[in-house]
């Protein structure tokens, strides 16, 4: 597992900044670099109107006296989308901002569930 996560920090900032060499030649360097903080912007809007949808989620559940599960992995799955579109670069950019779209979440959200549940050799229902 070391070895994979050292691999990936060696090519995602290789193929980011081929990627932005390849857009600055094509658009400009002006043009690319605007991209990148629109995108960047724009992600942190998404972060924040997401993150306070998932807490206003979570408080309800709590309120109602249930552990507040969906909203946990949402909450996390925001939190490594934000965190990718802080990494300068478009690749990380469009990871980050899939993974701040709500049905992007919820397809990945039940993956999650499901590999928990397998983990904890228990089913998750709802």
């Amino acid at each position: 597992m070391l070895a994979v996560l050292a691999l990936l920090f060696i090519l995602i900032p290789l193929a980011e900044i081929w990627v932005i060499v390849q857009v600055g030649q094509a658009i400009g360097v002006l043009n690319t670099f605007g991209l990148l903080v629109l995108s960047g912007i724009i992600g942190g809007w998404l972060m924040k109107r997401e993150g306070l949808a998932v807490w206003r989620r979570a408080q309800a559940s709590v309120e109602r006296g249930q552990v507040p599960t969906k909203e946990l992995i949402d909450g996390v799955l925001i939190l490594g989308g934000g965190a990718l579109m802080v990494a300068p670069g478009f690749i990380t950019d469009i990871v980050g901002m899939l993974l701040l779209l709500p049905p992007v979440r919820a397809a990945i959200r039940a993956l999650v569930r499901r590999r928990i549940a397998r983990r904890a050799d228990i089913t998750i229902i709802g």
